[in-house]
């Protein structure tokens, strides 16, 4: 059984203002927990419906209606773990970053953290109103990548600044970026999903890069963020052969 006090603690973690208060997070499901847990992360407390060979030792057995009572789901899984929030490591200062400006869907966040992930990409700079990487959506979405980003919450232009990196802006009227030379070590910057970078910021983009369509007239006006992301990661990773 999960107390009263537990039940309002997890409950409230699904709040951004809670995580701070607090520094815990959630995370939902037996192989986002595993992963955490392997990548390093403290684990403060497990709850589990059902019983796992790997995660025994560590579980709390409650009932699916108790699991149901705090789970972020709309279909709850079998663990939800909390997980302290790992403090923030180091800015390193000449890598391949990537830089979100007001990026407001968990979900495209998540799937963004999970390509850094993929593609090596250690470090994200993030402007204030970016959705919190803590959120739960973003947790599942990171499917544990989460543990291996860093995130950097901050006013961009600081940040850009604190870097000196050349910065690369995702834009529409921007160079083809399968023609561009693109080095090693840099800020690649992707705008809101709506209104794309913002006009104070884009005076520090220094090469605006543009993924071309290829299809008809016909084809969608612009892709979606994380799927721009992937591409251009893609790229830079490829040119670079790093």
């Amino acid at each position: 059984m999960i107390s009263k006090s537990q039940i309002k603690l997890i409950t409230g973690l699904q709040h951004k203002k809670y995580r701070d208060k607090s520094g815990f997070f959630l995370a939902e499901g037996p192989k986002i927990i595993m992963d955490l847990l392997d990548s390093g992360l403290e684990l403060e407390a497990l709850y589990a419906s059902e019983s796992h060979p790997d995660l025994a030792e560590l579980e709390q057995i409650v009932s699916v209606a108790d699991l149901k009572k705090v789970s972020a789901l709309k279909n709850p899984n079998t663990h939800l773990a909390v997980f302290n929030i790992p403090k923030q490591k180091t800015i390193q200062p000449k890598v391949l970053t990537v830089a979100l400006d007001a990026v407001r869907d968990p979900g495209n966040l998540g799937t963004i953290i999970r390509l850094c992930d993929w593609f090596g990409v250690q470090q994200m700079y993030c402007s204030p109103d970016t959705v919190d990487c803590y959120n739960p959506k973003v947790v599942q979405a990171t499917m544990g990548s989460i543990a291996r980003v860093t995130l950097y919450y901050g006013a961009l232009p600081e940040l850009f600044e604190r870097t000196r990196l050349p910065v690369y802006g995702a834009v529409m009227d921007g160079t083809n970026v399968y023609t561009k030379a693109l080095p090693p070590a840099a800020i690649l910057l992707l705008g809101n999903e709506a209104n794309g970078i913002s006009s104070p910021l884009m005076p520090f983009v220094q090469h605006k890069i543009t993924i071309p369509a290829f299809g008809s007239s016909n084809a969608p006006e612009s892709l979606n963020v994380a799927t721009a992301t992937a591409v251009l990661l893609s790229e830079f990773r490829r040119t670079t052969g790093k």
